[in-house]
């Protein structure tokens, strides 16, 4: 790597050029792929590089000999001139895409079978409280034991994230998923052969149980294991298999809602799915990061530990065991943890979550995963089969057909909002997205006001929501809050979040049953609509934008 300038310059460091990553290695990034060298604590030299478009899935491969140009500014300091060079960036991992399917499928189906459980349950709802189809005599629910019924696997999972705080370093991310699967499978069953509302209410919140382990130990597995110059994409396509567990409960509740006992058989196909995802996390090797993390916090031998990540990675690239590429990249993550493990910088406490610049980042990423869930996101999509029954599409098999349809714009939306966030930008995408909710959330209390002889106008309201969520609240909640945290509390301030989230899900979706018998339809989407313009406003006035910043660029020039 050649530069010129009017001083000798320092070494540089780069990383992965095709998501905006720190300069600076930090203990929550995986540093298999990262180009090492020392620092100068002496020069006030910095480098900033600006990465060439580079197409993701071109038929190039990608390997350690791809050349990738970079635009160069180098300051030597004061009165110096920054010159621009090229730079050949030869140290990008090698690997096949065969190695990186299966690391990511397993963990992903956490998500799409926490997906599906919200499609599912859209049908069932319709199929349980059926006199002829239901099955049972238990089958005439209040409002409050519907809305159980509903929320029961949130409870379950704001639980499970409560549980994954202590536990999940104890266990690792292979054997949190394991036990996630376990719960999956078991809740499932329960909820299938449930004889009485008791049973199936212990079902939903074990299964909830696995859904909150699941979301928990899923992005973690996929980041510390993954090549780094495609983490930021397999992370987002994790969102993918949310959606799509989303329409895959919509269509089974579309088959099996004119089925006598049906909402069983919904509920119960979960249960094949937990068992492959449980069987495939149970063939793969632990995260190689994890193993030295526990290494550098002295919980076993080191060398025990050192040789296990070694023959993780090694199984993960499809190396031969302890090949020096392996044994060096080990190396490397040593010499990063245990530089961030260093007594003078202790990880920051769960109480300063709540001070000075955590804080501010509090406000930004837990107001929206909180506006996320109280403009109605949880009770559009778990009842949007009783929506669009209502709304004139009496047979129940009907309303379930058109909330396939709905599956299927929610996944196209999806999958736009995942090509564009890094074009356009959060703030615009948000403004944009919350401004659509508004507006579909008032069309919807509009229809059953004096709009009803239109149920188009209820498709319509439905199909603007999910479309509108999807490219905001939906996608850019989640990477707005694992950017805008510092390093110090990140873990505990995205696992607040969490908490947020799922807390608020929990009461929306319970809420919303015994809301609608008491305020009616209307004015529950009207109240809805008020807090859609309430979040609107937040958006615009405290939301930052984040494209294009460094994590420490966010931490300088926006929390402080």
């Amino acid at each position: 790597m050649a530069c010129s300038a009017t001083t000798s310059p320092p070494p540089l460091q780069f990383h992965s050029p095709f998501h905006h990553q720190p300069l600076k290695p930090k203990p929550h990034n995986l540093f298999f792929c990262s180009l090492s060298s020392h620092k100068n604590p002496t020069s006030k030299a910095s480098c900033l590089f600006k990465p060439n478009k580079f197409p993701m899935f071109s038929q190039q491969p990608l390997h350690s000999a791809h050349k990738l140009k970079f635009n160069v500014e180098y300051s030597a300091g004061a009165g110096e001139e920054a010159e621009s060079f090229v730079t050949d960036a030869t140290n990008q991992e090698d690997f096949s895409w065969s190695s990186v399917i299966l690391p990511f499928l397993f963990p992903a189906l956490g998500g799409l079978l926490f997906g599906y459980d919200i499609g599912a349950t859209s049908g069932a709802t319709l199929s349980l409280q059926s006199p002829e189809l239901s099955g049972i005599s238990w089958f005439n629910l209040s409002a409050v034991q519907l809305g159980l019924v509903v929320s029961g696997s949130l409870y379950g999972a704001l639980l499970g994230s409560l549980l994954a705080y202590p536990i999940a370093d104890f266990l690792g991310r292979r054997r949190e998923l394991i036990t996630a699967a376990v719960l999956y499978a078991f809740g499932g069953l329960v909820t299938g052969y449930a004889p009485a509302l008791d049973v199936l209410l212990l079902g939903r919140l074990l299964y909830g149980l696995g859904i909150g382990l699941a979301m928990h130990g899923a992005p973690l597995y996929i980041a510390e294991t993954c090549p780094s110059q495609i983490r930021g994409t397999l992370i987002s396509l994790k969102e993918l298999f949310i959606v799509l567990g989303i329409l895959l409960g919509y269509l089974v509740g579309s088959i099996q809602i004119n089925a006598v006992g049906g909402w069983r058989y919904m509920y119960g196909l979960g249960v094949p799915i937990a068992l492959i995802m449980g069987l495939g996390m149970w063939s793969l090797p632990p995260s190689p990061r994890w193993l030295l993390l526990r290494a550098v916090q002295g919980k076993g031998s080191f060398e025990e530990y050192k040789e296990k990540a070694l023959s993780a990675l090694s199984k993960l690239r499809g190396r031969p065991p302890g090949d020096k590429v392996s044994e060096r990249q080990i190396g490397e993550t040593i010499v990063s943890l245990k530089s961030a493990y260093k007594e003078d910088e202790p990880e920051g406490s769960f109480l300063e979550v709540f001070q000075g610049p955590s804080l501010k980042a509090f406000i930004i990423g837990g107001g929206l995963v909180l506006f996320q869930q109280i403009t109605g996101q949880p009770s559009v999509l778990y009842y949007a089969g009783p929506i669009l029954q209502s709304a004139g599409f009496s047979a129940a098999a009907d309303a379930t057909r058109v909330s396939v349809v709905i599956g299927l714009f929610k996944l196209l939306m999806t999958w736009i909002a995942v090509l564009k966030v890094d074009d356009l930008g959060r703030r615009p995408l948000l403004i944009g997205g919350v401004g659509g909710i508004a507006l579909s959330l008032f069309l919807l209390s509009a229809y059953y006001k004096f709009l009803g002889g239109y149920p188009l106008v209820a498709v319509a309201a439905l199909l603007l929501y999910v479309g509108c969520y999807q490219i905001s609240f939906g996608p850019i909640s989640w990477l707005m809050v694992s950017e805008i945290f510092p390093i110090r509390t990140r873990g505990r301030g995205i696992s607040l979040a969490v908490l947020t989230n799922f807390g608020s899900n929990a009461i929306v979706t319970f809420a919303f049953s015994p809301l609608k018998a008491l305020l009616g339809a209307e004015n529950l989407f009207l109240l809805f609509g008020a807090i859609a313009l309430l979040s609107l406003l937040f958006t615009v006035v405290i939301v930052p934008e984040t494209k294009g910043l460094s994590l420490e660029e966010i931490e300088s020039k926006i929390l402080k």
